[in-house]
């Protein structure tokens, strides 16, 4: 009873993910998910933007046609590792020129993991012809590690846990990115709305002749 319950209270929130990232994506707000909510950004993206309108994660719907994101035992060869969960710190290399390459300020980074669930690359080439851009991985390309969107202020998903290696007066690159990105959007945002005119201003009401 208590599976079933916190199942569906996982789906739920699934669901409101999903519409908040599409909002924010499609609206230009900036972006940062971490591990699930990298997961969410990718299934969001093959559902909206893919067209992939049953896409899902096993997670949350093991008969989903299409499962951009999957269980770990699932990819090939990943019983050599002898367990379920990705652990640990995995080095990844970034695109140039990307939200993450600009945060980092170098082309190679490392960073730690705890998930069980993962990109699934079947989907790679259609989820990127859609747009999404995939600009972190691990050496051997066997595991997405970062996903972005184009035409974006910055919109950024990684599977790792950069709070992990964030200290309170040493914020991660990529927290600081963001919150550099949020505030520049709000600045734009504040720009963007038109002040009061003159009469608004001071209280008058504009005179009416008959």
């Amino acid at each position: 009873m208590m599976g079933s319950w916190f199942r569906r209270l996982r789906e739920t929130r699934h669901s409101g993910n999903d519409h908040t990232i599409q909002y924010a994506r499609e609206h230009k707000v900036p972006f940062f998910g971490i591990c699930l909510g990298m997961q969410c950004a990718t299934i969001e993206y093959a559902r909206d933007a893919a067209g992939l309108k049953q896409a899902d994660s096993t997670e949350f719907d093991p008969q989903t046609p299409h499962r951009v994101i999957y269980k770990l035992r699932e990819l090939l060869g990943v019983d050599e590792m002898g367990g379920t969960m990705r652990l640990g710190a995995w080095p990844c290399k970034l695109e140039p020129g990307s939200f993450a390459h600009k945060a980092y300020g170098k082309l190679e980074i490392s960073e730690r993991h705890r998930h069980r669930y993962e990109f699934n690359r079947d989907y790679e080439k259609a989820l990127v012809a859609a747009g999404l851009r995939i600009t972190g991985r691990t050496p051997d390309e066997n595991y997405v590690e970062i996903v972005e969107a184009q035409e974006h202020p910055w919109f950024l998903g990684c599977q790792f846990h950069p709070e992990f290696k964030s200290k309170p007066l040493e914020p991660h690159p990529l927290f600081a990115a963001f919150i550099g990105a949020a505030l520049e959007h709000k600045k734009n945002k504040a720009r963007s709305v038109p002040g009061p005119t003159r009469a608004q201003a001071v209280g008058l009401t504009p005179h009416v002749t008959a």
